[in-house]
């Protein structure tokens, strides 16, 4: 995939003529990939380029600081996932004050058709553009009438009575619902960083862990599943390695820690080198992070958590395919 990250790179590569989707894209879930599926079929049917675009930062930390949504995805992370969907070519277009104030019209003659040669426009059925979002699918095709633009819109994805939506996502990883944020976002919600070395307390008092560290993490610009234990799948990053595992996410109430840590145990032996980087799958919440009395009384309570993980993936593998080796959630979860 060619990937730019200024509009004048993009126009001068010959970016056109494109079939377009225009989105934040943040988690590339199911409603984003109706899209790019969609995108690439026209493309094909009219000898298109199947092209995304996007746009960083998220367009509220201009517009609306104070509403700013916590990230499913980085950056770099959405344009893997476009890649991978089969989108040729996307543009990272910089969100500033200056396209925040662009009229719909100018937004749609100077961008969309002047510099990235657009033939046909994908967007959702709630597609708002131009300044304060005041044009609409409707101002797409009224401004698209008489161009030969194809405007084609896709209605928004329902999964068990749930719109499917970053916003709504966000809500169900911050409610610990990681099994339904899953089937919205159509794979596991993973976080992926460096394993740094914890306190040692693991290994001598409780569990040994691999500690996540997500780079640059600020809990006010990424979204993080409820504080608590999970089920989860550990991979490793940089080898084809991955082990069922019981994740906690929080404080360390018990230790009084004033840090948020992501700590993983495996429930299959390491064998070999620890992971550099991991990336872990939240596939079912357990409990919530508590207090205990003790260490030990600590150490009891994960190896509780542990059995009821395996009993967790023993019941998962009644329904999941040996192809499929993290699911979101069992049928009854």
């Amino acid at each position: 995939m060619r990937l730019f990250r200024q509009l004048s790179d993009a126009a001068a590569s010959g970016f056109g003529p494109s079939a377009i989707t225009i989105g934040n894209f943040d988690g590339v879930h199911a409603g984003h990939r109706a899209l790019l599926r969609k995108t690439i079929e026209i493309a094909r049917a009219r000898g298109l380029k199947a092209s995304a675009l996007t746009f960083h930062p998220h367009p509220t930390a201009i517009v609306a600081p104070h509403r700013t949504p916590r990230l499913l995805t980085t950056i770099e992370a959405r344009a893997a996932l476009l890649a991978e969907a089969g989108i040729e070519q996307l543009l990272v277009l910089p969100f500033n004050p200056q396209l925040a104030e662009m009229e719909p019209a100018a937004f749609f003659q100077r961008v969309l058709r002047h510099e990235l040669g657009a033939e046909a426009i994908i967007v959702g059925d709630n597609f708002h553009f131009g300044r304060r979002q005041s044009g609409d699918v409707t101002t797409l095709r009224e401004l698209g009438f008489g161009l030969g633009v194809l405007i084609e819109v896709v209605p928004a994805i329902h999964r068990r009575g749930l719109t499917v939506s970053s916003s709504q996502i966000r809500a169900l990883l911050a409610a610990g619902r990681v099994g339904a944020a899953s089937r919205l976002l159509g794979r596991p919600y993973a976080l992926t960083g460096a394993v740094v070395k914890g306190a040692g307390r693991g290994a001598r008092e409780t569990v040994p862990t691999l500690n996540l560290l997500l780079p640059s993490l600020d809990d006010a610009a990424r979204a993080l599943p409820l504080d608590g234990v999970y089920v989860s799948r550990t991979h490793d990053v940089e080898a084809p390695r991955s082990w069922p595992s019981v994740t906690n996410i929080g404080y360390r109430p018990t230790y009084d820690g004033a840090h948020l840590t992501i700590e993983t145990f495996l429930l299959e032996p390491l064998e070999g080198e620890a992971p550099a980087r991991i990336s872990v799958d939240f596939l079912h919440r357990l409990r919530a992070e508590q207090r205990f009395p003790s260490p030990e009384d600590l150490r009891a309570q994960i190896l509780r958590d542990v059995e009821r993980a395996r009993a967790w993936f023993r019941r998962a593998r009644r329904w999941i395919s040996p192809t499929r080796p993290t699911p979101a959630a069992p049928p009854s979860a």
